[in-house]
């Protein structure tokens, strides 16, 4: 909707251009090509950013899975050759279970980026699960979407698994060694198996965030691959 409004905005714009510089002198008119000519230099927002479909480039293949895990074509998804209308930040308060699924990234208050990628593996019995996500921001973004990790790990260290009635435990920390900069959160519960790690890391504009379940330590090792693994293909 917002591409429509644009196009009509511009429209309007080249239509009244003629009637202006019939009515002006010529002092007028070089006023207005100079104001044409800073128009036509206004930067994209979107220039220098990846489309989805070259996100999903360097996504993570299948042979960097352990054995067993398969493709889970229902969580596969692209933005395609076209970028998205930012969102502005979320003001609702922090919805923790977001953390206890895939594209996770929304628990911070930004619903994604102006184009992603995102796919998820897991064994057969559903029982582990890797899942990784990469999302394009516009200027800043990024960076105001790492910086709300850590407020997300205040208020959702302790929250209720909406499918097992549970208290989860959320720990975060700063790691270092991973793009840019990049945040840790790691959940436990007495009600679970094993528990879960996820990273998010920067690189640029593009914010990595993965999700593991898979291993005896909570995930950790296998998402820190996944996120390394991420990481090396955006460059």
């Amino acid at each position: 909707m917002r591409l429509s409004s644009r196009a009509a905005s511009l429209l309007a714009v080249a239509a009244a251009l003629p009637l202006a510089l019939t009515a002006c002198s010529s002092d007028s008119s070089d006023t207005g090509s100079s104001a044409s000519t800073k128009s036509a230099k206004a930067k994209d927002p979107n220039a220098g950013l990846v489309t989805g479909t070259q996100l999903k480039k360097a996504l993570a293949p299948a042979s960097e899975f352990p054995a067993g895990f398969a493709l889970q074509a229902d969580n596969s998804a692209d933005s395609g050759s076209q970028f998205l209308d930012p969102e502005a930040k979320s003001t609702a308060k922090t919805d923790c279970t977001r953390l206890l699924g895939t594209s996770w990234i929304q628990v911070t208050g930004y619903k994604g980026g102006v184009s992603f990628a995102q796919n998820d593996y897991a064994v057969k019995d559903q029982t582990q699960d890797l899942a990784q996500e990469i999302d394009e921001f516009q200027g800043t973004t990024a960076e105001a979407v790492m910086k709300e990790f850590a407020s997300v790990a205040t208020a959702c260290a302790a929250f209720t698994d909406s499918d097992t009635h549970a208290t989860v435990k959320t720990v975060g920390k700063s790691t270092a060694g991973l793009g840019d900069d990049a945040y840790t959160l790691t959940l436990t519960s007495g009600a679970w198996q094993n528990g879960t790690t996820l990273i998010a890391a920067r690189s640029g504009s593009a914010v990595v965030t993965v999700m593991s379940t898979a291993g005896s330590d909570n995930g950790a090792a296998s998402a820190k691959k996944l996120t390394t693994t991420v990481l090396s293909r955006l460059k």
